[in-house]
């Protein structure tokens, strides 16, 4: 399915063929997220991630961009937590011309004074259009509420007071310490014909030796009670967002906690729609999502609620919850999530932007390439009782924090605390 070919700096290259594709999708991958970040650098990971669009020592910005899109292909990037990518999707007779422009990038963006301080106020603005649309700062009031005075508990793109103060030798000291070989990853998917050609070029790229350093970051202390945080804003629909501490990426029941997370509300058949949508119609969207790091997690359930409903729908949610951690699912529920749950992967698979960013990311986050095989074995073996065993190990009062968004007084959060009987 793959091959991984790590050069003696330390760069590892990832190559899937898939040689019924036209295409070609590659990542360069670093392993810095806004995680590893102080306080006071709190956005840089992500600022750097735009920056390296706005040209190298030879190419300018409008010059990469035409590059790409000029033979039809897409160009991309994103920051999360723990790794930073940059990304083209393009017709795989132009392979060389994707790997030439992301190296460059990486390796001699020219990160212009000029362009950083228009890239600071574009950022600022972005930081606004969040603010400004609930339904996504939920989710920052939440991971503050989850992780204080964590890296973990910032905003991904940074505060506009850190943004502004930024300085070009910020920018290049950090990329110094964390843009070296031994810390990025290439992953290649597609028709790439000779692959070992990819890595030749790469190796005459990537030529630099890696300075002996570790990448740490502060690991997570969880809180012991359950914590609230109400946001008051005159919106039209209440958002509220639950955020459980939940298992980290290793963890034994990993694959019981993806299948719960499916069977509470993961998709449409879901017991949360059809709880909160379908028979007490409270809201228009639920859903729930697991987020997986080295040491923790969190299992987090997101609504967007009429603002009269909102306690209704709060005891409604909590009351699914306690229902799940006293009675094992059905068999049939247990069949449906796991057919869902790997097929959901198989299909991503067909694609290769998909199954690039799937063994990146696990390049990146895990230091292995994933076995398909062993996934789905994984996912096969879990039983109505290891669902229960999650659900029972997550869903407790000292493990919850919750967020809203909206124009409830300033007693909702006592109220909803009170709701909380888990």
């Amino acid at each position: 399915m793959h091959k991984k070919t790590v050069l003696k700096n330390g760069l590892k290259i990832i190559t899937s063929h898939m040689p019924h594709m036209e295409s070609v999708s590659i990542g360069v991958w670093i392993g810095v997220g806004a995680r590893y970040e102080e306080k006071r650098l709190c956005g840089m990971s992500h600022l750097i991630e735009h920056m390296l669009f706005k040209g190298t020592l030879t190419r300018a910005a409008n010059v990469l961009k035409e590059a790409i899109e000029g033979v039809g292909g897409s160009f991309n990037g994103f920051t999360s937590e723990e790794a930073t990518c940059y990304l083209v999707k393009l017709p795989s007779v132009y392979t060389k011309l994707g790997l030439d422009i992301l190296s460059d990038m990486v390796l001699n963006s020219k990160l212009d004074p000029a362009e950083l301080e228009k890239e600071k106020y574009v950022i600022c603005e972005e930081i606004k259009m969040y603010m400004d649309h609930p339904g996504h700062h939920v989710f920052d009031i939440l991971a503050e509420t989850m992780w204080p005075n964590h890296a973990l508990g910032r905003p991904i793109a940074g505060y506009n007071d850190t943004i502004k103060r930024f300085k070009r030798e910020d920018l290049t000291g950090f990329m110094n310490k964390y843009y070296v070989p031994a810390n990025v990853s290439v992953v290649l998917c597609g028709k790439l014909g000779k692959s070992e050609e990819c890595v030749s070029f790469l190796k005459n790229t990537f030529r630099r030796p890696s300075p002996k350093r570790s990448f740490s970051y502060t690991p997570v202390t969880v809180g012991r009670s359950a914590r609230i945080k109400p946001c008051y804003k005159d919106t039209k629909q209440s958002h509220l967002a639950f955020g459980f501490h939940s298992a980290r990426r290793s963890h034994p029941l990993r694959y019981a906690v993806a299948i719960l997370n499916i069977i509470l509300g993961g998709n449409m058949s879901s017991r949360l729609f059809e709880r909160l949508r379908e028979q007490n119609p409270l809201c228009y969207e639920i859903s729930s999502s697991v987020r997986r790091y080295k040491e923790t997690g969190a299992f987090v359930i997101h609504a967007g609620i009429d603002n009269a409903k909102l306690e209704e729908a709060t005891a409604e949610i909590i009351r699914e919850l306690t229902t799940i951690k006293e009675n094992c699912v059905t068999k049939d529920e247990l069949k449906r999530a796991k057919e869902y749950l790997s097929g959901q992967l198989l299909l991503a698979l067909e694609d290769t932007a998909s199954r690039m960013l799937w063994l990146g990311e696990r390049i990146v986050l895990e230091g292995k390439a994933p076995d398909l095989k062993k996934i789905v074995y994984g996912v096969n073996k879990v039983t109505t009782e290891d669902v229960k065993c999650a659900a029972n190990m997550i869903f407790k009062k000292k493990n919850l924090n919750f967020a809203t968004i909206g124009p409830a007084g300033k007693d909702i959060g006592k109220k909803l605390k009170k709701l909380v009987v888990l």
